[in-house]
C-alpha cells in the first residue's frame, strides 16, 4: 500500500479533530431527549463521507433512528465490500465515575477517553479514514457501500424492515464490521462468533403504596426483598440457569473446539487483577473464556426500588424492578428464550406479590466460519500489520444486526475489531489506545486489497 504509513503520520492530529467533534454528539439511543442528536450525528457522518470520497450519501428515515447510506462504486463488475457500523452510544451514567466529560474527548495515556470513543464511533471511524486513503491514492480496488444505524445499543429493532425495504440498496459480498475485540495489542484476533440477547425489565408489586417499615415491616412482604429472592433462584449452586427449557437448544461445542479456544493465551492473574476481583464465578466446568464465548448466562443490569437518595427513609417499597439480559448461544432462540424466562419469574413469584414482565430488546448469535474468503483475507490483512496470524475468537458479546444480515440479505459479515477488553465499553471512562485507533486504519486497506485479489 503506496504511503500508507506517511499518510496515517501526516494526518493523526486531523483525524482525531475530525473523530472528536462526532463524539460530542450525545447520540445516545435509548434516551428520547436525544432524538435530535441522532438526526445530528447523522447528518454529520453523511456529510463526512461525501468528503472522504463517496459518490452519494444520504440520511435514510426508519420506524426508529435513522440510518446513513453511502456509496462508491468504481465498477459494477468488481466485488462490493459493505462497511457496518453504528453512531448510536450507551447512556452515560454513573456521571460521577467518569474522570472527565463523557462528551468531551480527553487523551490520557495514549488513549481517548469519551463516550464512544472505542463503542462505535472510533472503531467505525478507522473505516472512513482507511477509505479516505484509497480514494485518494487511486488505490481502491473495489465498490464500497456504507450502512451505519443509529440503533445497535438498543438491539436494533428497525433494521430487519429496513433490510427488507432496502434488499436491492444493500446488494454487497461481504459486510465489514469493527465493533469488536482483540485478544491484547500485540494478539489480532477475528470474531468467529457473538452470542445473541434476551433482554427483559420486571417488576414487583406489594402494597399499593410505600409503608412505614416500622409499622408494616414483617408483617407485609416487601416487594425489594422478594425481588431479591426470585432473582437469587434463577441460578442455581452450579452456576446453571434454572428457566425451564433454557438448555434445550444450546449448542454443544466439540472436544476439539475446545481446545482450540485453550490454545488462545488468556492470563488468569490479569483477567481478575484488570477488573479487582480475587476470585472468577461461573458456570461449573468451563473455563472463563468458554463462560463468555459457548455458555449463556443471565445478569441483572439494574436493580432499584424504594428510596435510594442520600440520608435515611425508613420505607418499604411499593415497588421493586429489575432490567435482566441473558446472554444466548447459536441456536438458542431469542423470542423462545424470553417466553420462557418470563413465564418462569411468573411461576416463582408468591403470592403476596403481583409481577410483571416486558421484553426490552434481543437478537440472535451469530457463528462464522474460519475457512471462508473473507475469513482468509482478514487474517492475511491482520498479519500484514501484526506479524503474526490472527486467531479465531468466540466472543460473549452481540450484534444483533449480523445475525440478521445474513437471514435477511443473505450476505456473511467479517469482524475485524480493534477495541480491547480494557477499553471499558458501557461502563465510566470508555476508552480507545490510539495504537488501536491508527492500527486499525492502517490494516482495513488489506482487507479490500486481498478480499478483491482473492474474490476476482
Amino acid at each position: 500500500m503506496k504511503d500508507l504509513k506517511n499518510f496515517i503520520e501526516t494526518n493523526k492530529e486531523k483525524f482525531l479533530e475530525d473523530l472528536f467533534e462526532l463524539i460530542r454528539i450525545p447520540s445516545i439511543s435509548s434516551k428520547e431527549s436525544h432524538k435530535d442528536d441522532m438526526y445530528k450525528a447523522a447528518n454529520w457522518i453523511k456529510d463526512y463521507l461525501i468528503k472522504d470520497g463517496a459518490d452519494m450519501a444520504e440520511v435514510l428515515d426508519t420506524e426508529g433512528h435513522p440510518v446513513v447510506f453511502g456509496e462508491k462504486i468504481i465498477d459494477p463488475s468488481l466485488p462490493t465490500i459493505m462497511v457496518y457500523g453504528h453512531y448510536d452510544v450507551q447512556p452515560v451514567e454513573p456521571l460521577d465515575l467518569w474522570e472527565s466529560e463523557p462528551f468531551e474527548p480527553e487523551i490520557r495515556d495514549g488513549k481517548i477517553y469519551a463516550r464512544g470513543a472505542d463503542d462505535d464511533k472510533g472503531q467505525m471511524f478507522m473505516h472512513f479514514k482507511a477509505f479516505e486513503y484509497l480514494v485518494k491514492t487511486d488505490q481502491l480496488p473495489c465498490n464500497v457501500k456504507f450502512m451505519i444505524e443509529g440503533e445497535e445499543e438498543i438491539g436494533s429493532p428497525s433494521l430487519e424492515k429496513f433490510c427488507n425495504d432496502n434488499k436491492k440498496k444493500l446488494e454487497a459480498d461481504v459486510i465489514l464490521v469493527s465493533d469488536t475485540t482483540m485478544l491484547a495489542p500485540d494478539i489480532p484476533s477475528i470474531t468467529t462468533g457473538l452470542r445473541g440477547l434476551s433482554f427483559c425489565e420486571v417488576e414487583v408489586t406489594g402494597p399499593n403504596r410505600d409503608l412505614h417499615s416500622g409499622l408494616f415491616g414483617g408483617a407485609i412482604a416487601n416487594p425489594a426483598n422478594v425481588l431479591c429472592k426470585m432473582i437469587a433462584s434463577l441460578t442455581d449452586e452450579k452456576g446453571r440457569i434454572t428457566v425451564k427449557g433454557f438448555y434445550d437448544d444450546v449448542e454443544v461445542v466439540s472436544k476439539e473446539e475446545r481446545e482450540d479456544m485453550a490454545r488462545a493465551p488468556f492470563d488468569l492473574a490479569a483477567y481478575k487483577k484488570a477488573v479487582d476481583v480475587d476470585e472468577v464465578d461461573g458456570e461449573d466446568g468451563y473455563s472463563s473464556m468458554e463462560r463468555v464465548g459457548i455458555r449463556p448466562s443471565l445478569d441483572v443490569n439494574g436493580i432499584w426500588g424504594g428510596y435510594t437518595e442520600e440520608g435515611a427513609k425508613t420505607v418499604l417499597p411499593s415497588k421493586a424492578h429489575a432490567k435482566i439480559s441473558m446472554r444466548l448461544v447459536p441456536h438458542q432462540d431469542s423470542k423462545k428464550i424470553t417466553e420462557l424466562f418470563i413465564k418462569h419469574f411468573e411461576s416463582i413469584a408468591p403470592p403476596y406479590v403481583k409481577v410483571k414482565a416486558k421484553v426490552l430488546h434481543g437478537g440472535e448469535g451469530y457463528v462464522s466460519p474460519t475457512d471462508t474468503i473473507e475469513y482468509q483475507a482478514a487474517s492475511k490483512a491482520f498479519e500484514e500489520i501484526y506479524g503474526v496470524k490472527p486467531i479465531p475468537y468466540r466472543s460473549g458479546g452481540s450484534i444483533p444486526i449480523i445475525s440478521l444480515f445474513e437471514k435477511v440479505l443473505g450476505i456473511k459479515s467479517i469482524l475485524m475489531g480493534f477495541g480491547l477488553e480494557s477499553d471499558a465499553i458501557h461502563s465510566p471512562n470508555e476508552n480507545y489506545p490510539l495504537e488501536q485507533f491508527y492500527n486499525g486504519i492502517e490494516t482495513i486497506p488489506y482487507f479490500y486489497k486481498y478480499y478483491t485479489e482473492m474474490k476476482k
